[in-house]
């Protein structure tokens, strides 16, 4: 549930400072980059600092407004299950050292995002109820309602696009392309798999159905990690465990916790990502409600009190948190 309220007053001060994040400047630094929804800051080369911002993209663009606390909710979510899995799968993460803040390995990114899917939902209904039967080169029974658990979880990997659209690509176009080499994608599979079964396994003990996600890797050292972010509201879709099997008997939509809702309200509002449409502004109170339920998911899938960082200075709060973990770390380089 959530435990505070928000004004226009706190909108509009979480917004100026969503926009002021990347004026930070940290021992060492060589460059930055801006995504969809982080900032990054490359430390010697060996490092970085990721800043989750509350920026929220949906079709591959940024939306016009910020969501308070949602880049608190991506990073602590993330950091959670990167903790989970550290024995299980190498992972970039190197500390945590604020609310908003990661410090990685700087890894080379490979250029596909491994999207693992176990129900029928999302992107991949929308092309099955167009009558597709093959997604990614994975061929799909007919028969299957929107929602239905999948025989098997497949992998339905997607190029990584930074600016515009990431596009569907199958195991035999990469492998066509060169994008990654054979051995390298093996262990991506590998690691992807063994991502998702932890991740449902988890999902499980909080009454949660882990319906897809997606995992993005890179190397360092001739060492695969897997990178970005794991199981957070912007990469995976969850279902409720309780009243799943009744609401599938019903044809009744599933009760989720994911960011499918805010691409429902954009498509609502006549959104896309197509060419020729505009991007709708969200209203206060839909702003509100999509914090809250970033939130919920915080809250359910880590069971843990979500308490919100300090707003009223954000770039000094993080620069005081950051920098003794970063100067600590940078000893070593």
């Amino acid at each position: 549930m959530l435990h505070y309220s928000f004004s226009i007053t706190n909108l509009y001060l979480c917004t100026q400072i969503n926009k002021n994040i990347m004026q930070l400047q940290f021992p060492r630094q060589i460059s930055t980059y801006s995504g969809k929804v982080r900032d990054v800051y490359n430390i010697a080369d060996a490092l970085m600092v990721i800043v989750a911002s509350d920026r929220i993209s949906a079709f591959d663009y940024i939306l016009p407004r910020t969501i308070p606390h949602k880049g608190q909710v991506l990073n602590q979510t993330a950091a959670h299950f990167f903790e989970a899995v550290d024995l299980i799968v190498p992972t970039h993460v190197l500390a945590v050292p604020d609310a908003n803040v990661t410090i990685g390995l700087r890894c080379q990114a490979y250029p596909i995002e491994m999207v693992v899917r176990g129900y029928l939902a999302g992107h991949a209904w929308r092309l099955y109820s167009a009558g597709k039967r093959e997604v990614c080169g994975v061929k799909l029974p007919d028969g299957l309602r929107q929602n239905d658990k999948l025989p098997t979880p497949i992998i339905t990997p997607t190029t990584k696009s930074h600016i515009g659209h990431d596009e569907d690509i199958s195991e035999k176009e990469i492998m066509k392309s060169n994008l990654v080499e054979a051995h390298e994608y093996a262990e991506m599979k590998h690691h992807a798999l063994t991502l998702f079964n932890k991740g449902t396994e988890m999902a499980a003990e909080r009454g949660l159905i882990l319906v897809d996600t997606k995992y993005e890797f890179g190397r360092f050292d001739d060492r695969i990690y897997v990178i970005d972010e794991i199981h957070t509201p912007d990469s995976s879709r969850y279902f409720y465990t309780e009243g799943y099997e009744e609401r599938q008997s019903k044809g009744e939509a599933q009760k989720q916790l994911s960011k499918e809702f805010v691409r429902e309200w954009l498509i609502a509002n006549h959104f896309q990502g197509l060419e020729g449409q505009t991007i709708p502004e969200m209203p206060d109170d839909f702003v509100a409600h999509t914090t809250a339920r970033y939130v919920e998911l915080y809250e359910k899938i880590t069971g843990e009190t979500f308490i919100p960082a300090d707003m009223t200075n954000v770039n000094e709060r993080i620069m005081d948190n950051t920098l003794p973990a970063l100067n600590e770390l940078l000893k070593n380089i």
